[in-house]
């Protein structure tokens, strides 16, 4: 087998225990499971005789594989199961051999493993989601009255609080934690059905043999042959896909944050952390650069889900192969991305004063939307949106403040309405409502790490 590639992104910020789970020696021992349980039911269905059974237990271990060899015959064969039930095979007894692998076909082998495997990174992707919406829930709630410029088109907008930002991404995350759960409890399944899905080699036990192969495994059940439909494994990839976005979306908005002109956030800090090789002031927002990177990568290798789908008849022919490559990328991205942006929420440094200094930059101009809706009952909302508009234009002519600009250019009756000073402070909306709702949403949803009733 070739010496594993060097990469870089993943290399840096890749999360170690999913790493482990999609390595080489993972991959191969969720085919030994897989044989092992098969060879487990027939023995206890009467298929095998139990001590062929059990010998072959015995024998499906790494021990008795030699990877080497097995990746060097399965760029000969195209596939890697051939070497695998053969080297099982040669470790067993010489009275014991010809029962390996026993009516199952290579497909049956590996996507059983990979459905094992994608329970396993499921569970971890949770964990890793967990972390990074836990982080964003103590932020939100820390900051449920920090006042801050909202933006729309990156200019003002109308004021709103960082804890009621924080919460638009808390009940993403939970809708998240749906849509990771679904697709786990859909990609954890059995695939068991022989050379062409119709079962025929497993017999008359067949529909037995392979609930208790799944049961073996701790995997769904189905009679319904997946070898083609590849539908689910792509919903999981795409959902590895989404949780990068997402993790991109916060993290664009750190960096946008952290912009000197802004400078309303900043990451954690440290020796050298973010520091440039030739600019001693830099302090570069770097763990959300890395998230930005990630999700540009995963959104690029989920268009590959796509055709992973189109493989026809019973078989693919090329389309399956495309999956081997482009799944385990998106799920190490997608779990670099949750673990980098977790420690960058956590280690977030917040500066209230900064965002109520940046409230004024425009001249108080922010709050045009709150004399607008004070006026609009008196006008109506158009007319009051015009008196407005025309109000602004001469505040940014004239550098006067808004509220004066306004009482000068109303009727006496209508003056006295608008004549102080409006604070950003009470035209937030209800940001303890907001913040609430997203908490309750977050800390309502099951955790995908919990097992699912089978």
């Amino acid at each position: 087998m070739l010496p594993p590639r060097f990469e870089m992104l993943v290399g840096l910020y890749g999360d170690e225990p999913t790493g482990r789970l999609l390595s080489a020696e993972a991959t191969i021992d969720s085919w030994l499971r897989v044989e092992a349980a098969l060879a487990t039911a027939q023995g206890e269905l009467g298929v095998l005789a139990r001590e062929d059974s059990a010998a072959i237990v015995a024998a499906a271990t790494l021990d008795n594989i030699d990877a080497e060899l097995l990746w060097e015959q399965a760029r000969n064969v195209g596939y890697p199961i051939l070497s695998l039930v053969r080297q099982i095979d040669e470790a067993l007894p010489a009275a014991r051999r010809g029962h390996v692998h026993y009516g199952a076909t290579t497909q049956d082998i590996m996507d059983s493993g990979l459905a094992v495997q994608l329970d396993a990174a499921a569970r971890r992707l949770g964990e890793l989601l967990g972390d990074f919406g836990d982080a964003l829930a103590e932020l939100a709630e820390r900051h449920v009255d920090t006042v801050i410029a909202g933006r729309t088109h990156a200019l003002h907008a109308v004021p709103t609080t960082f804890g009621a930002k924080i919460a638009g991404y808390l009940g993403e995350l939970a809708r998240h934690r749906d849509r990771l759960d679904a697709a786990r409890s859909r990609v954890a399944v059995v695939s068991l059905f022989g050379a062409g899905g119709t079962s025929a080699a497993y017999g008359e036990r067949a529909a037995a043999l392979r609930a208790r192969v799944a049961e073996l495994l701790g995997l769904a059940g189905t009679d319904v042959p997946w070898h083609v439909a590849r539908d689910n494994i792509a919903e999981f990839g795409l959902v590895c896909a989404l949780l990068t976005a997402s993790c991109a979306r916060f993290a664009r908005e750190v960096v946008d944050l952290s912009r000197t002109e802004i400078a309303e956030v900043a990451e954690v800090a440290g020796h050298h952390r973010g520091a440039s090789s030739t600019m001693p002031q830099k302090i570069n927002p770097i763990g959300s650069e890395a998230i930005i990177g990630l999700s540009a990568t995963t959104g690029a290798l989920s268009s590959a889900l796509f055709r992973i789908m189109e493989a026809g008849h019973e078989r693919a022919a090329g389309e399956w192969q495309a999956e081997w490559q482009v799944l385990p990328q998106l799920i190490s991205l997608s779990a670099a991305a949750l673990a980098t942006a977790a420690a960058t929420a956590t280690g977030l440094q917040v500066f209230p004063e900064a965002m109520r200094a940046n409230l004024d930059v425009d001249g108080g101009l922010i709050m045009a939307e709150a004399y607008m809706m004070r006026l609009a009952p008196h006008l109506g909302r158009e007319r009051a949106h015009d008196v407005v508009y025309r109000a602004v234009q001469d505040c940014r002519r004239t550098g006067e403040p808004l509220h004066a600009t306004l009482a000068r250019a109303l009727p006496e009756h209508l003056a006295a309405g608008v004549d102080t000073d409006l604070a950003p402070e009470d035209y937030v909306g209800h940001p303890h409502d907001t913040v609430t709702a997203a908490l309750a949403l977050w800390r309502a949803r099951r955790a995908p790490t919990q097992p699912d009733p089978r």
